[in-house]
């Protein structure tokens, strides 16, 4: 873009005029398909995953290779937020021929800056392939894993700068906001929202327009709006991945609640731990305050709202509202009881409305597109579309938007590509530690938020962990208690004690000292926890108990009863043993062997000691004859 901005923009008529100048640029960029004397724009992948493999230092090959070739009239390169599809990074975009390189490394630069820019032909090796088709694909359109995707929230993700506001402002940016300050009043802006059917994407799926109403409702000289960026669920990256790729969108939507509530501060609440998305967030304030898009008479209407921005320390329960607040206060991150609500006494005690990144980044579009247009995608109750990280034994690992209503086995086989090597699809986990495993009979559930509660599950924020026959669901479900006990916040004793004995019971469950009255106490102690604990932290503690007891009881039994692992994952309930048919005494098993278990002459059948194995497994690895049975 061409940085024409240099003085705040006094008014919305200026923005329009602004954008009316700024859009032209993009519309080359997202009118797609190749055009005599087209100026070619390469957007490299920024998000975390791709930053970690060296995209930097591709954007910068780029601009190099450019000016070394004497191009840069006619192409430019730079960074943009995440495209999605992780599992492939980093990725290369061409504009507008809509090419898709994949796994591109800083060494591949030269040759697409050749055969792409120089000669207009495609580097082949680098395009993307069907796994089930075995046949490349040049354009993202036309690939399996975007083709059933409806991107709102991450609409701008992959086609902007993050880092230049002017991008932003050519999509459309802010003119939302501006049309909301001077065409509509705050009760016109939360009806848009209420019609909408927009409901919280943090995972209690709270309708958006009622919270933003009781805002309003509640008396106050000071009222404050909270962006919840405290994303902790193992395995998710859905809103960090926003934040990274497209800030402006969350910070116009802060300001359209804080509008529709009358607020005039904000905070957005995110971890330390995301150093990237911080940047960015804190380059988009700046950038946005320099425009007066917020800060005092936001476009010359009279309404002030400004951002500031608090670092959390990675604590899981200040995802919980009550607990954000506390910790933005400078206190210990603990939850309250409620009521009262946030919404009526929240920050400083003042009324506060708490939303999460993805419901924010949501709401320009609504209002630029209007309800009816978001209320027609989606199901009769669960409207709009949903992110989700999907990670896992899944082929295609990344994120995902799609449709609310979208089946299980769409996201799965459609978006996902299968499940790796082939294997069969065992469960799938929703809702992270708060959610349940969701087994193959229900593939063909609708993802929504009341088809998921029927069947022992919840949306949660979005993490979408997809497991295989290879996993054992007994261990899955420790290794989810394992991360509530570290996270408990200890206030409530149901879920600082409760939790901790429900994983001990599963460790001692994996590792064959479990008895049937263990299986028992799970269940009866996971009631009690849900029914008495303080947040929601602890009320959904064992679900991943509960929801695997219901579905995968053989496994339960078949390591308390039969003391086996039948996916052979709990390693103290492994055997190892020596096939004797197999056995032709190389010694090798024996000599890699780190406890001298393993007994037997050269050229004879070699025999384990169960009594001193260790269950390490060496000897399967050392041998290369197939001679060593696990089970």
């Amino acid at each position: 873009m061409p940085n024409e901005l240099k003085q705040p923009l006094a008014s919305y008529q200026e923005l329009l005029g602004v954008h009316k100048r700024l859009k032209p640029l993009l519309d080359s960029r997202v009118n797609l398909g190749t055009r005599e004397g087209a100026r070619r724009m390469i957007l490299v992948c920024g998000g975390t995953g791709c930053h970690a493999s060296e995209s930097q230092e591709i954007v910068t090959e780029f601009q190099r290779l450019i000016a070394k070739e004497g191009l840069s009239g006619v192409a430019r390169a730079s960074a943009t937020g995440c495209f999605g599809f992780c599992e492939k990074g980093p990725i290369v975009k061409v504009f507008p021929d809509d090419v898709f390189y994949v796994q591109v490394k800083p060494e591949d630069v030269a040759e697409i800056v050749d055969t792409h820019l120089v000669n207009n032909q495609r580097v082949r090796r680098l395009l993307y392939e069907e796994p089930v088709l075995k046949q490349k694909v040049e354009t993202q359109h036309a690939m399996s894993f975007y083709r059933k995707q409806q991107r709102i929230a991450l609409r701008n993700c992959g086609l902007i700068n993050p880092e230049d506001i002017e991008e932003y402002i050519a999509t459309g940016g802010y003119q939302a906001l501006g049309r909301a300050l001077t065409e509509m009043t705050p009760d016109q802006v939360i009806d848009v929202m209420k019609r909408s059917g927009l409901r919280g994407r943090g995972g209690a799926g709270f309708p958006t327009g009622k919270k933003w109403e009781f805002g309003r409702a509640y008396q106050g000289a000071e009222k404050f709006v909270i962006c919840n960026a405290d994303e902790g669920d193992p395995g998710a990256f859905m809103d960090r991945s926003i934040m990274e790729g497209d800030s402006n969108s969350v910070i116009e939507g802060m300001a359209l609640a804080a509008y529709a509530i009358g607020a005039h501060q904000g905070y957005v609440y995110i971890r330390a731990e995301y150093p990237l998305a911080v940047s960015r967030l804190q380059i988009a304030i700046k950038q946005a305050r320099e425009l007066g898009l917020i800060g005092k008479n936001i476009l010359g209407s009279g309404f002030d709202f400004d951002i500031d921005i608090k670092l959390g320390a990675g604590a899981f329960v200040c995802g919980e509202e009550t607990a954000l607040i506390h910790s933005i206060q400078g206190e210990r991150g603990e939850p309250r009881t409620k009521p009262p609500f946030p919404a009526q006494a929240g920050l400083w005690d003042k009324p506060t409305i708490v939303n999460n990144v993805e419901t924010l980044a949501n709401v320009p579009a609504i209002m630029m597109q209007g309800a009816e247009w978001y209320s027609s995608i989606g199901t009769a109750t669960s409207k709009g579309t949903k992110v989700f990280a999907l990670a896992g034994q899944i082929n295609n690992v990344g994120l995902v938007e799609v449709p609310m209503g979208t089946t299980l086995r769409e996201i799965i086989y459609n978006v996902g590509g299968g499940i790796r090597g082939g294997l069969e699809f065992k469960a799938a986990q929703t809702g992270g530690p708060s959610g349940g495993c969701i087994p193959k009979q229900f593939l063909d559930t609708p993802i929504d938020y009341e088809s998921l509660a029927k069947i022992g599950s919840i949306m949660g924020s979005g993490g979408l962990i997809v497991m295989s026959e290879k996993d054992c669901m007994v261990n899955i479900a420790k290794f989810y208690l394992e991360f509530t006990v570290d996270e408990s916040c200890g206030r409530c004793l149901p879920c600082r004690v409760g939790t901790k004995r429900l994983h001990e019971i599963l460790t001692n469950i994996t590792e064959g000292k479990g008895t049937p009255a263990d299986l028992v106490e799970l269940r009866e102690l996971s009631n009690v926890i849900m029914d008495t604990a303080l947040c929601g932290l602890g009320q959904t503690a064992p679900n991943p108990v509960l929801s695997t007891m219901k579905y995968f009881w053989d496994e339960y039994e078949a390591h308390v009863l039969d003391k086996r692992c039948p996916a052979g994952v709990c390693q103290k309930l492994l055997c190892y043993e020596v096939i004797p048919d197999k056995c032709v005494g190389c010694t090798a098993c024996a000599r890699g062997c780190p406890v001298s278990c393993i007994s037997g002459s050269v050229k004879q059948v070699h025999f384990i000691d169960q009594s001193r194995c260790i269950k390490c497994g060496a000897c399967m690895t050392k041998c290369k004859f197939k001679a060593i049975l696990r089970h």
